[in-house]
């Protein structure tokens, strides 16, 4: 059975896009089979990994609004052992076409029951806010991985974000748990990105991932060539972060999962 992994923050760019893409790719070279959902209004995911949006005509959106089989919505990536639901504008009336539907916060959860025994993980790139789409994300996940980035306001709207697990805990997915917390953007350089350190770790103790991933203009550049960093440029940092925090996703598996 797959584990189902939403990456999520209210806050904008985090890099919960670049998460999703790069981790899952580092995921699938360590012989993972992974399927990315995209399910952002935005779709950067859908378009990092190399699809044309105006091509796209089953997505996410069909799945949580159409009652379409979310297999049916499946694309294969040039990274052999990864998929992709990509994601795709017509989300944006996705949170107000929700609101009427019996069970709203479980579309998602029903739909990827069919598919979890097909893959080894199954990472949800959520959208930037708290609204119904991320309900769904976390509802039918089993854990949620939570990007912050080294720079100001780093744990700014975090106690809401956690407010939100903590709802979904009690009312929507007694199962739900954090994966870990991914400190982002990291400029050894810079005195404030180890400050932001500091301050994660007090707050989340050992829910830290070990792996940080630094900033690196080839992460930056990958999505435009429509592929993830293990493929653009795999000897560049970027890369090798992504993969130590494939490991430690890995070997979470093994390990029993707290609050």
């Amino acid at each position: 059975m797959g584990r189902v992994i939403a990456i999520a923050n209210q806050k904008g760019g985090v890099g919960k896009t670049t998460t999703a893409i790069n981790l899952a790719s580092c995921l699938a070279h360590a012989d993972k089979r992974t399927l990315v959902i995209d399910m952002d209004p935005q779709a950067n995911a859908t378009t990092g990994l190399g699809f044309d949006l105006e091509t796209i005509e089953k997505s996410s959106y069909e799945m949580l609004i159409h009652n379409m089989k979310l297999e049916d919505a499946i694309l294969k990536t040039m990274m052999g052992k990864m998929d992709l639901v990509p994601g795709h504008i017509r989300l944006v009336g996705a949170e107000g076409e929700l609101v009427s539907l019996e069970d709203r916060e479980k579309m998602f959860l029903n739909a990827i029951a069919s598919i979890k025994d097909r893959y080894d993980f199954i990472l949800i790139d959520c959208p930037p806010s708290l609204g119904l789409l991320t309900l769904n994300a976390l509802t039918g996940s089993d854990t949620v991985l939570i990007p912050i980035q080294c720079e100001y306001y780093a744990l700014e709207g975090l106690r809401q974000l956690l407010n939100t697990i903590r709802l979904v805990q009690r009312h929507l997915n007694t199962n739900l748990t954090i994966e870990g917390v991914l400190l982002t953007m990291f400029d050894s350089r810079l005195n404030l990105s180890n400050q932001v350190v500091s301050e994660v770790k007090e707050y989340f103790k050992d829910k830290v991932f070990k792996s940080v991933i630094h900033r690196n203009i080839k992460l930056g550049e990958a999505p435009s060539y429509g592929k993830p960093i293990i493929l653009y440029d795999p000897a560049s940092v970027g890369s090798q972060d992504y993969m130590g925090l494939a490991k430690e996703v890995i070997a979470n598996v093994l390990e029993p999962q707290t609050t």
